[in-house]
């Protein structure tokens, strides 16, 4: 199997290498080995510790491309019971990039909805690489309402790197699904809880992105752009998205600082693909805190305060 290595792992990743290596010698015909490996390994741990603790946005959006980092799919095998896949947007066909369905959250019944990547290359042709069609916007919209019909809570996991921009999404209407669900979200009469466990890219992410509260993972990103669209745009060279990332405000950090997120879940070092069953039960008990509190309030003042949460992103004082 290939191991995915991001570049500013790379000194990292020799080290570990070279310690394997040592592991694999004979020490006790060579004791000397012992002290070489002791040594060794707490030269790893040390720059593993600086390295993920200091991490930079652009190298943030690195680990949240990450192929073995946890998928939608991932964390609705893991956290729910009783799943129930809803397929087809009754106008065109079934996209694989969205993920409909019911599920109950230890005891809660709910509305699921994620964007859904693939584990492997046939996988992710599939689903169109997480970039929905209208027609994936369109099917989680109608699971938007069947929610509100039966008064069931909504989760939404995001994880793309934003709609798809073909000519057929085009022909389909596909800034349409996007407004539609944008104004569905924004007067749904239930609670809307979204966690951002990847990628969180522009209006796809937008679409089945907005509600009463935003968890984000602390290596997630959400943006109104790509770093490398948004290089290509100013520069024209989408080479200097490093540049840009830091500018853009995309961080887990970043969003919660600025009260566009509410919660940020700590991951291992290295990130969520390392030890995922940590992040699920980190993520799963944010849920159920977030939906306690919504679930308890009157859903009058549910709707009216995602309302004033969207006024108010965006919203900054000069000189702060």
């Amino acid at each position: 199997m290939v191991r995915h290595v991001m570049e500013f792992e790379r000194p990292l990743v020799e080290l570990e290498d070279q310690l394997a290596e040592l592991k694999r010698l004979d020490v006790i015909a060579q004791p000397e080995l012992a002290a070489e490996i002791a040594s060794l390994e707490a030269e790893v741990e040390m720059l593993r510790e600086a390295l993920y603790s200091a991490l930079s946005p652009w190298e943030r959006v690195q680990v949240a491309r990450h192929p073995d980092r946890p998928k939608t799919q991932d964390y609705v095998a893991a956290l729910f019971t009783d799943v129930v896949e809803l397929r087809g947007d009754r106008t065109f066909g079934d996209d694989e990039a969205i993920f409909a369905g019911l599920a109950t959250l230890d005891g809660v019944k709910c509305m699921v909805l994620g964007h859904r990547k693939g584990k492997n290359t046939k996988e992710n042709i599939r689903r169109n690489f997480g970039s929905p069609h209208p027609e994936g916007f369109r099917k989680a919209r109608r699971a938007m309402l069947l929610a509100e019909k039966f008064q069931l809570p909504v989760v939404s996991f995001l994880d793309t790197a934003g709609a798809y921009p073909g000519i057929e999404a085009e022909e389909r209407g596909q800034s349409w699904a996007i407004a539609e669900n944008l104004a569905t979200l924004s007067a749904l009469r239930t609670p809307v809880v979204v966690v951002g466990i990847g990628e969180g890219g522009s209006g796809g992410a937008l679409a089945i992105g907005f509600g009463d509260r935003l968890i984000m993972l602390e290596n997630a990103y959400y943006s109104v752009i790509s770093p490398e669209m948004c290089a290509m745009i100013l520069y024209k060279d989408p080479a200097r998205a490093a540049e840009v990332a830091s500018s853009l405000k995309l961080t887990a950090e970043d969003l919660v600082r600025l009260r566009i997120a509410d919660e940020m879940v700590a991951e291992p070092l290295g990130g969520a693909h390392r030890d995922p069953a940590v992040v699920y039960q980190g993520v799963g008990e944010a849920v159920l805190r977030a939906l306690e509190e919504l679930r308890a309030q009157d859903i009058d003042e549910v709707v009216s305060a995602r309302s004033e949460r969207l006024s108010r992103t965006g919203m900054f004082v000069e000189g702060e």
